[in-house]
């Protein structure tokens, strides 16, 4: 499934919608748990995709569908968000550090989900391991089977791996307005809180977290693509 077709972008789309809700749905459920009820009330503690697309529509429809086909097929982008409590947050803040890693977690969870089914299925002769292998194409049908539902099976699961590789890195640098800058910002002396506020709300700066951490992610997501790799090919 090599450039853009209607099935290589119906695999990509529901992976980074199912990946994307279930990032959200960590995100609002720990919180939930954790005391602070607003993304509840809004009804994003579910794995349905809907609310979430209602909230971030461009995120989560016009963006990852432009980035497919900028990427000529190649890749997938985007992003929602879970609403909380800002007063909740500055009172528990070890509670908002730990709804934030939340998501990044639930991305990784998929990761490992992905790599024992591949495993299993490799492990069956019913999967083949791509030599080199590809983002969409970590896996491909034992032997000479053309199989489609083969075909798309190890499509998905090869970017259910890879996409949450990423997702789950990218999100975790600690640059605003990433996961990762809740994470600090739950871990760092309450003295600090001022200018955790200053930076979530100045679009700047906003805008300068996401050039910087794009960049880093340039370096940090490789190593963890051939981490993941490792876990396929030992």
């Amino acid at each position: 499934m090599d450039g853009i077709s209607l099935p290589s972008l119906l695999i990509w789309y529901v992976v980074f919608l199912f990946s994307t809700t279930f990032h959200e749905f960590f995100h609002a459920f720990v919180g939930h748990r954790l005391g602070d009820q607003t993304a509840y009330l809004g009804g994003q503690v579910t794995l349905d995709p809907i609310p979430h697309m209602r909230r971030s529509i461009f995120g989560m429809v016009v963006w990852p569908l432009a980035s497919f086909f900028f990427s000529q097929g190649r890749w997938m982008f985007g992003w929602a968000s879970a609403p909380y409590d800002r007063n909740w947050a500055l009172r528990f803040p070890r509670r908002y550090a730990l709804m934030s890693f939340s998501g990044p977690v639930a991305n990784f969870l998929l990761v490992a989900v992905g790599l024992v089914a591949i495993r299993v299925l490799v492990g069956y002769d019913v999967l083949d391991l791509t030599m080199p292998p590809r983002t969409d194409a970590l896996v491909m049908p034992a032997g000479q089977s053309e199989l489609p539902a083969l075909t798309a099976l190890s499509m998905a699961l090869s970017v259910l791996v890879t996409l949450n590789v990423v997702l789950g890195v990218f999100n975790l640098i600690p640059l605003p307005p990433l996961d990762g800058f809740g994470v600090l910002e739950g871990l760092v002396p309450q003295r600090n809180t001022t200018f955790f506020q200053l930076v979530r709300i100045t679009p700047a700066y906003q805008f300068l977290g996401m050039i910087v951490a794009w960049r880093l992610g340039e370096y940090l997501i490789p190593p963890a693509l051939n981490l993941a790799l490792l876990a396929l090919y030992v």
